[in-house]
C-alpha cells in the first residue's frame, strides 16, 4: 500500500496546499514538518508560476512573492529532500504543466522520486491529454492525480475509470479562493466517481471554515484547504509557522 492508498484508509483526510518558496525556501520545509505534525495526511506544495490561471488573488500573490524571491524547481527539489525524513505522510506538487515541459518531464518526474514526491497534479492538464505525462509518472512511481469539476458531466465517469491515488474534486466554478457557500451538489459529483470506482474523492476549492470542513467532510474521503492557509502565511510571513499551525490543528479535529 503506498502513501497516498493509505493517507484515506479508515479516515477522512486532510490534505493541505501551500506555495513552496513562500516567503522562503527555508519556512517551506518548516511548514512542511509542522504541519504534518499538526495532524495533516497529505501536503500539497504549490510548484510557483508566473500564470497561474486556476488561482484566485491569494495563491496567485504567493507565486509571486515565491518567484520573486529567488524560488526555483531545483531548490524546491533539494527541500524537499531534506525534509523527507521527518515526514511520513504523503507529498505532492501541484504544478502547471509549463514549469514541468521546461525542466523536462522525464528528468522532472525522475527528481521527484529522488526527493521523496508520492504525486503529482496538473490543473492545466486536461486528462484527455494525461498520455502526456502518464509514462514518465509509472516509470519514476508518480501518481498523476485526476480531477473533477461541476462541469465534467459525463466524463466524470471515464475519469474515476482511470484514476490513481485519489481524485480531486473541485467544489466550485471559477479559479481558487475562500468562498463563504459552496453551493454545488457534491455529493452528486461524488455518487457517479463511485458508481465506477473505489477511489476516494478528496474535495477542494473554496473550503476554509471549520463548518465547510464538516460538512465537505460527511460527503467525501477527504477535504483540501489552500487559500485559507496561504492566506496565513501571506499575512504572517516569517513568523506563520505557529498560526498555521494552530488553524491545521483546528482542522484536523473536524475531519476526524
Amino acid at each position: 500500500m503506498n502513501r497516498i492508498t493509505n493517507a484515506f484508509k479508515n479516515k477522512k483526510a486532510f490534505i493541505a496546499f501551500i506555495t513552496g518558496g513562500d516567503p522562503d525556501i527555508e519556512t517551506t520545509g518548516k511548514l512542511i514538518i509542522e504541519i504534518a505534525q499538526s495532524g495533516a495526511d497529505i501536503i500539497e506544495i504549490g510548484v510557483p508560476f508566473s500564470d497561474p490561471v486556476a488561482e484566485g488573488a491569494v495563491i496567485q500573490e504567493a507565486d509571486e512573492r515565491a518567484l520573486l524571491g529567488g524560488c526555483t524547481v531545483d531548490k524546491l527539489f533539494d527541500m524537499v529532500k531534506k525534509v523527507r525524513g521527518k515526514v511520513e505522510i504523503p507529498l505532492l506538487f501541484m504544478s502547471y504543466i509549463n514549469p514541468v515541459f521546461v525542466y523536462g518531464k522525464a528528468r522532472f518526474m525522475q527528481k521527484c522520486a529522488e526527493c521523496g514526491i508520492d504525486g503529482i497534479i496538473i490543473p492545466d492538464l486536461p486528462f484527455e491529454e494525461r498520455d502526456e505525462l502518464s509514462a514518465e509518472c509509472a516509470k519514476y512511481n508518480i501518481t498523476l492525480i485526476s480531477m473533477i469539476a461541476p462541469t465534467s458531466g459525463e466524463r466524470i465517469e471515464v475519469i474515476a475509470k482511470e484514476a490513481e491515488g485519489f481524485i480531486y474534486c473541485v467544489s466550485s466554478l471559477g479559479v481558487t479562493g475562500v468562498r463563504g457557500e459552496i453551493n454545488t451538489d457534491i455529493s452528486e459529483m461524488i455518487k457517479r466517481v463511485k458508481s465506477v470506482s473505489d477511489v476516494p474523492c478528496a474535495v477542494g476549492f473554496g473550503i476554509s471554515a471549520p463548518e465547510q470542513v464538516r460538512e465537505i467532510a460527511a460527503v467525501s474521503d477527504g477535504v483540501i484547504i489552500g487559500s485559507a492557509i496561504v492566506k496565513i502565511i501571506g499575512e504572517h510571513g516569517r513568523e506563520c509557522v505557529e498560526p498555521v499551525k494552530r488553524f491545521v490543528s483546528q482542522i484536523t479535529r473536524r475531519t476526524d
